[in-house]
């Protein structure tokens, strides 16, 4: 199934001291480009967000964000040994000048040594402990993108539904213009009679074999039958094209000019006003087309 080239993908995440969000989206473009914002302190990501879109998207001007905070309000807290070293041995100095004395010292829970200054302490996080967050954003990206695949494939369904239904018309038209080619053939051969009557002024006196000639050179000026063949092929290679399960944006939007091109020619022969509605029909709907093709991959 085509996908479209809009598509979206978001995700947040807290772990490792710090909170992120992801932020991918795409539109439309002739080729793929893709834009990424990294903080600058974090290496090691680029490369594997571009491998993995390259992988997944061939087309769409896509932007890649990622937003880092830091959350010192709930960073890791550790034993400093040191400052614990010290106060166990100044607690233990006290319960023994206190004995000496005769006083009586109660027990002191691990909770009042953890209370102590010093003893209990936020880990500051380095540039050193950024390798388990670059873990962690690696081992997302592969779910992103498909998130984001997923995105511009249902997108891409929704084009297909709409595709379909105005190639259908554009079949439909095409199958009209079939049919009023013999309405417009009597009426080609009146005007001819009656225009050769006017200049003759007199209607039996024309010449047949002038009248023979005269028709055939009109209607080698203004068949359509190959344009109408054409069309016919262009609608079946177009309906193929919406089934496939590869790219097909840059097939279809030539195939919208090969459209585009008929249905112009068809309107410049028609010389007949049914014919000529027709072709108008047929342009309009397929500009719509041409509209929709944009976005899909």
């Amino acid at each position: 199934m085509p996908h479209s080239m809009t598509g979206f993908a978001s995700t947040a995440t807290e772990d490792a001291g710090y909170s992120w969000v992801w932020d991918m989206r795409s539109v439309n473009a002739r080729g793929l480009d893709i834009k990424i914002r990294l903080p600058d302190w974090l290496g090691g990501l680029e490369e594997t967000l571009r491998k993995n879109l390259k992988g997944a998207v061939a087309r769409g001007n896509i932007s890649v964000n990622l937003k880092i905070t830091r959350r010192d309000d709930i960073g890791a807290l550790s034993i400093n040994p040191d400052e614990l070293t010290r106060v166990l041995a100044q607690l233990s100095a006290i319960a023994a000048e206190a004995e000496a004395r005769g006083l009586r010292v109660g027990p002191v829970q691990p909770t009042d040594i953890a209370g102590m200054r010093g003893v209990l302490e936020q880990r500051v996080l380095t540039d050193d402990d950024t390798a388990p967050l670059l873990a962690k954003l690696t081992e997302e990206i592969p779910a992103l993108v498909e998130q984001f695949v997923a995105s511009r494939a249902q997108e891409g369904a929704a084009l297909v539904k709409v595709l379909s239904g105005q190639i259908d018309e554009v079949a439909r038209l095409v199958g009209a213009a079939e049919t009023v080619l013999e309405a417009r053939q009597d009426a080609q051969i009146q005007g001819l009679r009656d225009a050769l009557a006017r200049v003759i002024e007199n209607t039996d006196g024309a010449d047949p074999d002038r009248v023979a000639q005269e028709l055939a050179i009109l209607a080698v000026k203004t068949d359509v039958r190959e344009e109408i063949d054409r069309l016919k092929a262009h609608i079946d290679a177009a309906r193929g094209h919406l089934t496939a399960d590869h790219p097909i944006g840059r097939k279809l939007d030539f195939l919208m000019q090969e459209f585009n091109r008929e249905a112009n020619t068809l309107c410049s022969k028609a010389q007949f006003k049914d014919l000529t509605t027709i072709g108008l029909d047929l342009k309009h709907v397929i500009d719509q087309m041409r509209e929709q093709v944009q976005n899909v991959e």
